[in-house]
């Protein structure tokens, strides 16, 4: 067990800034897993290489004090851990950014979110090659949509799903340019009776979680819908790397590791301190599908008051097979004024500013050596060994 919690990347490693709001979505690239694209509030997604860093000089000022004013020097603060280097910014969304998903040769990119269309990316030339539906088609989601992945062989479809209790596909290869809609789906799932809130594939089959306590398993070519039931909500999907199990996040503070073949529950993970009952927080398989990792939709609380401890966020980590919580990682604001901003109530008194982690990946689909996170802050920060 210690040899497990040990090997747990805990250590800030990198923080990604330049999001104007919240970070609403967060992926590596596919293997090597060496870019991080973001998906933020403010309509934008940036590439980043988090190893190609600069050293902050947060602790510059600190060190020069304790020479020029040995007598009124402040204790050491813990180094901030150095910025990623922002590649590209991609623009072309209406509204925030909600979803991302990279094909398998790196080429292109997947986006989803308020704007109620789904974007075909290429990354070098930063253009969008495919629309998948708009306000203005027949054929296109209604609402925002929440996920978005690839699928098929090379990547030749693209599924999305959203607001509209619908999961579509779209054949890449169907005509309809930038400024097109796309064309039709090439297929649509309406079984699902609330929003649908997270996708996940495998081979031929769609795993859809949705608002309605269901888990759909769609087997496209045998026309055929397995439906899981939930007590609560469906926040995230993630499939293991056999296809055999599901890890499903639900708004009950619990996540589920679901057996595929039976719809058995395999083993609970939660804890009194962790919460997820409002808010839509992923979790993933992390460290060779050996942790159950996970955000947090509550800010981590302290007795000093400071206003940096008070708005901490949390990442949590469960040990796969016995359910044990083996680490709580803070994660701080970072450098971004999103901190700085102030939220006035109805009761007209501001409100305190919570770092929601809501979206995590990690690298090389879950067996990588780092991970990261975003959430309310629009910083993401990077998790390494160490």
């Amino acid at each position: 067990m210690s040899q497990r919690t040990a090997k747990f990347p805990t250590r800030p490693v990198a923080q990604l800034l330049g999001s104007n709001g919240p970070v609403h979505a967060v992926a590596y690239s596919a293997s090597p897993g060496t870019y991080i694209l973001t998906g933020s509030s403010d309509r934008s997604i940036r590439l980043y290489n988090p190893s190609s860093t600069t050293t902050t000089s947060a602790n510059t000022a600190s060190s020069t004090n304790t020479i020029t004013k040995p007598h009124h020097a402040a204790p050491p603060q813990p180094a901030a851990p150095p910025t990623g280097r922002l590649i590209q910014t991609y623009a072309s969304h209406a509204y925030e950014v909600l979803a991302l998903s990279v094909s398998a040769s790196n080429a292109h990119f997947a986006s989803a979110g308020g704007d109620r269309a789904v974007l075909l990316w290429d990354v070098a030339t930063a253009q969008t090659v495919r629309r998948f539906g708009a306000a203005s088609t027949a054929h296109s989601h209604s609402g925002r949509v929440n996920a978005v992945c690839f699928a098929g062989a090379d990547d030749s479809l693209v599924v999305s799903g959203g607001l509209d209790c619908t999961v579509r596909v779209w054949d890449v290869r169907a005509g309809g340019g930038s400024g097109g809609g796309g064309g039709k789906p090439v297929q649509v799932l309406s079984e699902a009776r609330d929003a649908v809130s997270a996708l996940a594939v495998c081979g031929p089959e769609i795993v859809a979680g949705s608002v309605d306590g269901r888990v759909r398993t769609y087997d496209v070519r045998a026309g055929r819908c397995v439906t899981d039931v939930l007590p609560a909500s469906v926040t995230s999907v993630c499939l293991a790397r056999d296809g055999r199990t599901v890890l499903v996040g639900s708004l009950d503070s619990k996540i589920r590791l679901m057996d595929r073949a039976n719809g058995a529950c395999l083993r609970t993970y939660g804890d009194a301190g962790w919460r997820n009952a409002e808010l839509r927080v992923q979790s993933v398989l992390g460290g060779g599908e050996r942790f159950v990792v996970a955000g947090d939709e509550m800010a981590a609380t302290s007795g000093g008051g400071s206003e940096a401890a008070a708005s901490e966020g949390r990442v949590w980590a469960w040990d796969l097979l016995t359910g044990r919580l083996v680490a709580t990682v803070p994660v701080p604001w970072g450098n971004s004024n999103e901190h700085r901003k102030k939220i006035i109530g109805r009761d007209g008194k501001e409100k305190e500013r919570k770092n929601v982690v809501s979206c995590i990946a990690w690298k090389d689909g879950g067996f990588g050596n780092q991970f990261c996170v975003g959430g309310t802050s629009g910083v993401v920060t990077v998790f390494g060994e160490g």
